[in-house]
C-alpha cells in the first residue's frame, strides 16, 4: 500500500495505496494545513471515488496531481512532494523510481526517501504540466513492491509576461478633416500568462503619445480621432504610442508599447490659386501650329486627384489664335499656337485663363470657389518670313500644241514682311526633270520650254520657288498642276499588221477580212473613224471596202476567178480618217494572199508553185562576187578617211596641253569693224532676218554652221520677247544632235531688267572713279 504526502510532524503515514499530496501551495483540508495528523477516515474519503461531506468544501482534492509555482529563483532545488509505500519501514530496503516527462532532467527523486525536487527553472508558458510515473522496487531483488502509479505535476502561473503587440508597429491612414471619433485602426496586445488565473492576462490600453489628436479605447484597442479639423497641409504624419498593461492596469502590472504611424490622407479642401495674376509671353510669328508659347500654373495645396487641374481660355481676343492644354504630370496649363500668326496682321493678344478642380467634394464647397483666373498677354515677334504665294495652289490647262515660249500662267508671290523685299522665281528641277517649263525670274511668268505631248505626259506637277533677294535663305514654294489638253495631232492607224487570204474559188461580194483602227488622241465626243480605199486604189477591180459605221470596216471581193499562178499576193491600201479638227488620216496596207481551198472554204495551200533554180554556181562566179564585196569595203573606208581629214582643223591639237584650257583657232576675227562676221539682225528681229533677201555671208571663209535663226518656226518668231526666242533656240540646239558645239560670240542689243548687278556694260566705267562692287556674285544662282 502506497502512502505519500508531507505533514508538519512528518510522523503519521496512512497506508491507503499509492496516495499523493503536497503541502503549502494548495488550499487542502484544514487538518492538513494545520499540521495535525489526518484521521484515517478523513484521508480515505479524500482518496476514494465516493463523494463525502466536508465541513469545508472550498476545493476538491485531486489525488494524482502536484502543483508547483513557475519561475522559482532559489538556489536549492524546489521541493515538489514525497512518495511513500506502506512497505517502507525506513531501513532503506525500498527503492523509489521516477519516470516519464522530465524525469531525471527537470525532476529528480530521492530513491530512499521518495522526495521529489525540481532541479530546473520552470516556465508555464513553455510547458504547463508534466506527466510522470512512480514505482517502488525491492532494493535487493529489484522486484516491484507496488504497482506503477501515474501522476501529474502542474505548473502554476505567476505574472511574469508583459503584453506584446505581435503585429506592431502599425501603419494607418485617416482622411484629413475627419469628424471626432472616426475610427483609425485597432491594435491588439497578447499576454502569454494564464488568462484563467487571476488578472495576469487582463490587458488595458492607454495612449502615451499622440494626444490631443487621437484616443484609444482601453478595452478594445481601437484608435480614434480626438481633434476636429486636422489639416494635412498643416501636419501630415503623426506618431502615436499605445501602451498595453496587464493586471487590469493596476499598480505592479507589466506593460508593453507599440508605435502607430498615422498619415492624414488628402481631401479636396483647398481651392486652386494662381500665384501670378498677369503673365507676359512672346511668340515668333513663324511658330508652327501646336508649338508651345508658355505655361501657366495654378497652385493647389492638395495632392493626387484632388490637385488635378483643368485649364480653359474663358475670354480674350486670342481665343481663336491660341489653345491651352493641361499637362497631366505637372498640372500646368500649356498655351499652344492654334492657327498661323502674322506680325503684320496682329502684334499682340490677350487671354483670360481659368484653372479649376474637376473633382469636387460637396462637404467642402463652402471653402471655394474651386477655380481661379489669370490674364496672359502674348506679343507676336516679327521674323523674316519666306515669300508666300497667292493663291496657294495653281491649276493650269494648256493645249498640247502650244508654242514653245508661250506664257501659260503668271505665278505671283510676295514678301509678307513689312520690308517687302524683291522676289526671284525659279522651278524646282526635281519636280520637272524633263525641263518642259521655264519661269521668268522677275515676273513669275510660267512658260513652255519644250513641246508638250499629251500622249506622253498628260499631267505635270511642278514646284515653283520664290526667293527673297536680300535673304536667299527665305524660300517659299507653290505647287502648280498642269493638265495637257488633247488636240487632234495623231492620225488613226491599224492596231496591228493585217494579213488575209482569198480562195481561188471565192465569189464576188465575199467577206475576207474585218479591220479596225486606233487613235492615240482622246476627243471629248469619242473616236469615230472613216474607211475608204486609198486614191491610188479607188478603182480596184479585185476588192472593195464597206464602212460598218462602228469604227470597223469589211473587205469584200469584187470578182471571182482568182488564180495563184496569175497573182499570189494583193496589197490593198486603205485610207483611215478620224473625225477631229483638223481631220487626220493615214494609209494602212492589207496583205491578201490567194490560196487554194476546198469546197467548204478551208485553206489547202497558199504557196505558188516553185520554179526550179540552179542550186550551184561556178567557181568563177563566186570569185567575182567576193571581189565586188571587197571593192565596196575599200570605197567605204576611203570615204570615211576623207571626211575625217576635212574636219581636222576644228579639232584641238593633240600636242597641246588640254589642262591649260586654251583653245586655238585657225582664223582671226575682223574686230568691231567686221560687220560680216555675224548677222546681228537675226538676234534682234528673227522675222526680218528670214525675209527681205538673202543674208550677208563672209567672203573670206565658209561657215561650218549656219545661223540657227532660220530654223526658228514661225510660231516662235512672232513673239516679241527675248524669252520666247531664246527658249526656241535652246530647244532646237538640244534636238540637233549633228550640230558641233562651235564657239561663237553673240552680241545682244537688249539687256534685261531687274538684274542684281545692274548694267553689265563697261562703256561708261571710264567716267566714274568709284570702285565697282561685285558683291552680287555671291548670290546663289537659281
Amino acid at each position: 500500500m502506497w502512502t505519500s504526502g508531507r505533514m508538519s510532524n512528518a510522523k503519521s503515514w496512512l497506508g491507503l495505496g499509492m496516495s499523493l499530496y503536497f503541502w503549502g501551495l494548495m488550499d487542502l483540508t484544514t487538518t492538513v494545513l494545520s499540521g495535525t495528523p489526518t484521521p484515517p477516515g478523513k484521508l480515505e474519503a479524500l482518496l476514494s471515488d465516493k463523494p463525502q461531506t466536508h465541513s469545508r468544501t472550498k476545493r476538491s482534492w485531486v489525488w494524482n496531481q502536484f502543483f508547483v509555482l513557475e519561475e522559482y529563483t532559489g538556489t536549492d532545488p524546489l521541493y515538489v512532494g514525497k512518495l511513500h509505500s506502506d512497505m517502507d519501514r525506513g531501513d532503506g530496503s525500498i527503492k523509489y523510481i521516477l519516470s516519464g516527462e522530465g524525469a531525471g532532467i527537470v525532476f529528480t527523486i530521492d530513491d530512499t526517501t521518495g522526495d521529489i525536487h525540481a532541479i530546473q527553472r520552470l516556465d508555464r508558458e513553455e510547458r504547463a504540466q508534466y506527466t510522470l510515473r512512480a514505482q517502488a522496487l525491492d532494493r535487493r531483488t529489484g522486484r516491484p513492491m507496488e504497482p506503477e502509479s501515474e501522476f501529474i505535476i502542474k505548473i502554476q502561473d505567476i505574472n511574469d509576461n508583459e503584453p506584446k503587440f505581435l503585429d506592431g508597429p502599425y501603419v494607418a491612414t485617416v482622411p484629413e478633416m475627419s469628424p471626432v471619433g472616426t475610427s483609425v485602426i485597432q491594435v491588439t496586445a497578447t499576454d502569454a500568462d494564464d488568462p484563467t488565473y487571476g488578472n495576469s492576462a487582463r490587458v488595458v490600453y492607454s495612449i502615451l503619445q499622440g494626444q490631443p489628436y487621437f484616443s484609444v479605447d482601453s478595452k478594445t484597442g481601437v484608435i480614434r480621432t480626438a481633434l476636429m479639423n486636422m489639416d494635412r497641409e498643416a501636419k501630415e504624419y503623426y506618431e502615436v504610442i499605445i501602451q498595453a498593461k496587464d493586471m487590469g492596469g493596476q499598480l505592479g502590472g507589466l506593460a508593453g508599447t507599440t508605435t502607430v504611424n498615422i498619415t492624414l490622407s488628402d481631401v479636396n479642401d483647398n481651392p486652386p490659386r494662381f500665384p501670378q495674376k498677369h503673365y507676359q509671353m512672346s511668340v515668333l510669328e513663324s511658330a508652327p501650329v501646336s508649338s508651345t508659347v508658355g505655361r501657366v500654373f495654378a497652385k493647389d495645396l492638395d495632392e493626387g486627384i484632388n490637385a488635378e487641374m483643368k485649364y480653359t481660355i474663358v475670354d480674350g481676343d486670342g481665343a481663336d489664335a491660341f489653345d491651352i492644354n493641361t499637362d497631366p504630370n505637372f498640372q500646368v496649363g500649356i498655351i499652344t499656337v492654334k492657327k498661323p500668326l502674322s506680325f503684320e496682321s496682329k502684334k499682340s493678344y490677350t487671354l483670360k485663363v481659368e484653372g479649376a478642380n474637376p473633382h469636387l467634394e460637396m462637404r467642402f464647397l463652402n471653402l471655394g470657389p474651386f477655380q481661379d483666373t489669370t490674364t496672359v498677354h502674348i506679343s507676336v515677334e516679327d521674323v523674316d518670313e519666306p515669300p508666300i504665294f497667292e493663291p496657294g495652289f495653281y491649276f493650269v490647262e494648256v493645249p498640247e500644241d502650244v508654242a514653245i515660249g508661250t506664257t501659260i500662267q503668271i505665278i505671283s508671290a510676295k514678301d509678307p514682311d513689312v520690308t517687302n523685299n524683291s522676289i526671284r522665281y525659279s522651278i524646282d528641277r526635281s519636280s520637272d526633270p524633263g525641263r518642259f517649263f521655264y519661269v521668268d525670274i522677275t515676273t513669275g511668268a510660267l512658260m513652255t520650254a519644250r513641246p508638250l505631248d499629251r500622249e506622253e505626259f498628260s499631267w505635270h506637277n511642278i514646284t515653283v520657288l520664290a526667293m527673297e533677294m536680300n535673304n536667299p535663305s527665305q524660300v517659299g514654294s507653290v505647287s502648280v498642276t498642269i493638265k495637257v489638253l488633247d488636240v487632234n495631232d495623231n492620225a488613226p492607224e491599224f492596231p496591228r499588221f493585217y494579213e488575209a487570204f482569198v480562195c481561188e474559188n471565192a465569189k464576188a461580194g465575199q467577206l475576207i477580212q474585218t479591220v479596225s483602227a486606233v487613235d492615240l488622241d482622246d476627243p471629248h465626243s469619242g473616236q469615230h473613224f472613216y474607211y475608204s480605199l486609198a486614191p491610188e486604189a479607188a478603182n480596184n477591180p479585185n476588192f472593195t471596202i464597206r464602212d460598218n459605221q462602228d469604227n470597223t470596216a469589211r473587205i469584200l471581193t469584187r470578182r471571182s476567178g482568182f488564180r495563184q499562178q496569175e497573182q499570189s499576193v494583193f496589197y490593198l491600201p486603205i485610207l483611215i480618217a478620224d473625225s477631229g479638227q483638223p481631220v487626220l488620216s493615214s494609209t494602212g496596207t492589207l496583205t491578201i494572199q490567194v490560196c487554194g481551198c476546198d469546197d467548204d472554204g478551208h485553206v489547202l495551200s497558199c504557196s505558188p508553185e516553185a520554179y526550179m533554180l540552179p542550186v550551184s554556181l561556178s567557181r568563177g562566179a563566186l570569185i567575182a562576187i567576193l571581189a565586188c564585196i571587197f571593192v565596196l569595203l575599200v570605197l567605204v573606208l576611203l570615204i570615211l578617211s576623207m571626211r575625217r581629214h576635212r574636219k581636222q582643223p576644228y579639232i584641238i591639237d593633240d600636242e597641246e596641253n588640254i589642262h591649260e584650257n586654251i583653245v586655238r583657232y585657225d582664223d582671226e576675227g575682223g574686230g568691231e569693224e567686221d560687220t560680216e562676221a555675224f548677222d546681228i539682225a537675226a538676234m534682234w528681229n528673227p522675222r526680218e532676218a528670214q525675209g527681205g533677201g538673202a543674208p550677208k555671208t563672209r567672203q573670206d571663209m565658209l561657215p561650218e554652221i549656219e545661223s540657227l535663226s532660220r530654223y526658228v518656226p514661225q510660231t516662235c518668231a512672232v513673239s516679241s520677247t527675248v524669252h520666247s526666242y531664246v527658249l526656241a533656240k535652246l530647244y532646237e540646239a538640244d534636238m540637233d544632235l549633228w550640230a558641233p558645239p562651235f564657239d561663237s560670240l553673240q552680241t545682244y542689243m537688249f539687256e534685261g531688267d531687274g538684274s542684281v548687278a545692274g548694267s553689265l556694260s563697261s562703256l561708261q566705267s571710264a567716267t566714274s572713279d568709284s570702285e565697282q562692287s561685285f558683291d552680287f556674285l555671291t548670290a546663289p544662282l537659281w
